[in-house]
């Protein structure tokens, strides 16, 4: 009987690591180790970006492209090529865990060394913990409407002033800690547990939404829809600054996710088919799901007398108890979805990797858990300025390393991985470097990080401000340059070798 054999008779979920008698423990567990099932299907990508899209962070954003004063074929045109970048580059860090079966930090081992992964791995973790909270305290904000119409005497403790603690009333409290225990159990019950989750999130949300436009079509009529929500300032030339920092914005909001994509394309049956799934979860899904963001939108200013873009404040209008309820429920569990999908398995891995002996896979996303609540973030939520700089922040950390990345897979490595030596800390093993650490990639990761930080940290001064939107592609350019300067020896006259029995060509 094989490790994977106990693994599944014990009660596991199906799919959980090999792990053969030459990895070292240093390095593996059940959940590092490479699957030995592959099961999700093309509508199971589908689904996680639905999930990772459909929530009230993601309406928001993308009500708020169509009020930036531009016509709304421009925000279109500025939506597609975004959403078309975000597409293009999930394949891309998509294809290694897929083919190798390891999720994002342990394919890091590649290019950064089996111990040096831990510094991808730890700013990932880290960023991820931060937004689980903000997306936890989103989802307790709709939980919070639902109690109040129910029992409206509970509204003093919805009040901060009169019973507050650090910063969140009562009511927020206790609304936080149900969704913290609803998706921590959800998460403790495995990554099968999980798909099932996110293939229902993202299609109910849709069914909300459209019964939601069509109540609100049916109070206004078809012709008060309008897919400009604010006055159009720019034509021209003039609008192409505009289109690129919306564009620039869409990666930005989706580079989180795309960086650990590969903690969900390892379940992938095929590249084809997590292809497949990026298709029609990406370019066609955003599209129709921006469209009904739009149309919602533009009607709730001929029916409640003022434009609305958070999709709980619009349900909360709706004199109807049970409708209200039900759409603050099904805009509360998807983003539920998404924080699991997008924050919360991604420091799961990355935790767990640092130890994996003394950190499981659960383990790592209940330090997220916790982490979570410490950082008290609804503070940063309600603070414009702070969510302006986390989102740069984010991005000149998240561009540097998925730029090595690439630049290591596509260009130095030709494309193979040896698998056995990802959990081998052997100084012959291909990833052993120096000592675990392959000096190129960390340097290459800081260049793109401070250089990239410098106009979001500078911000006052001039055309900082417009740079600091492009801190992604700022750092992932230079990472992914910087890197290949510093091993130019090794792409320039490397060929593809005849891979070995323990290896992966793509």
């Amino acid at each position: 009987m094989t490790n994977n054999d106990l693994v599944e008779a014990a009660g596991m979920p199906v799919g959980a690591g090999l792990i053969k008698p030459g990895y070292d423990p240093r390095l593996t567990n059940e959940d590092l180790a490479p699957l030995k099932k592959q099961t999700w299907g093309s509508y199971n990508i589908f689904a996680f970006w639905m999930s990772d899209v459909h929530s009230v962070g993601g309406y928001v954003t993308a009500g708020s492209l169509f009020a930036l004063g531009l016509s709304s074929w421009q925000v279109l045109v500025s939506l597609l090529v975004g959403i078309t970048i975000v597409y293009f580059f999930c394949n891309l860090v998509a294809k290694p865990s897929q083919q190798a079966g390891v999720p994002y930090p342990v394919i890091c081992r590649t290019v950064f060394g089996v111990l040096g992964a831990n510094v991808p791995a730890i700013i990932r973790g880290a960023i991820a913990v931060a937004w689980y909270g903000i997306q936890t305290y989103l989802a307790s904000a709709a939980l919070d409407v639902v109690v109040l119409k129910l029992i409206p005497d509970l509204a003093p403790y919805a009040d901060v002033n009169q019973y507050g603690f650090l910063g969140l009333p009562l009511l927020g409290w206790c609304s936080y800690a149900v969704l913290w225990v609803l998706q921590a159990a959800v998460f403790w019950t495995g990554m099968e547990t999980i798909r099932r989750f996110i293939d229902f999130c993202g299609p109910a949300v849709y069914v909300v939404m459209i019964a939601l436009a069509g109540y609100l079509i049916y109070k206004a009529g078809w012709g008060h829809i309008n897919l400009n929500l604010g006055e159009v300032k720019y034509k021209g030339v003039d609008a192409i600054p505009i289109m690129l920092g919306a564009i620039a914005l869409v990666v930005s909001y989706f580079s989180g996710p795309m960086l650990n994509f590969g903690d969900f394309s390892r379940y992938g049956k095929s590249f084809k088919a997590v292809k497949t799934g990026n298709v029609l979860g990406l370019p066609v899904n955003f599209l129709a799901f921006s469209l009904l963001v739009v149309i919602t939108s533009s009607l709730t200013i001929p029916v409640f007398g003022e434009l609305i873009t958070d999709p709980v404040a619009t349900v909360a209008r709706i004199d109807s108890t049970f409708a209200i309820v039900l759409g603050a429920l099904t805009f509360s569990i998807a983003t539920i979805g998404i924080n699991i999908v997008a924050n919360f398995i991604s420091p799961a891995f990355d935790f767990s990797n640092v130890s994996p002996q003394k950190i499981s896979w659960r383990a790592g996303g209940m330090i997220a858990a916790v982490g979570s609540v410490l950082i008290t973030p609804w503070n940063l939520y309600n603070n414009p300025d702070v969510i302006h700089y986390t989102l740069e922040t984010l991005g000149a950390f998240i561009g540097p390393l998925f730029g090595v990345l690439i630049a290591d897979y596509y260009l130095v490595k030709k494309q193979q991985v040896v698998v056995d030596d990802l959990f081998t800390m052997a100084p012959e093993g291909r990833y052993w470097y120096r000592k675990g650490y392959n000096p190129p990639a960390i340097i290459a990761t800081a260049i793109g990080a401070v250089v990239a930080m410098v106009p979001v940290l500078w911000s006052g001064g001039p055309g900082m401000h417009t740079t600091a939107q492009y801190s992604w592609f700022i750092g992932m350019g230079l990472g992914f340059v910087s890197y290949l300067l510093m091993t130019a020896n090794q792409w320039r006259t490397s060929t593809p070798a005849e891979p070995a029995a323990d290896t992966v060509a793509v």
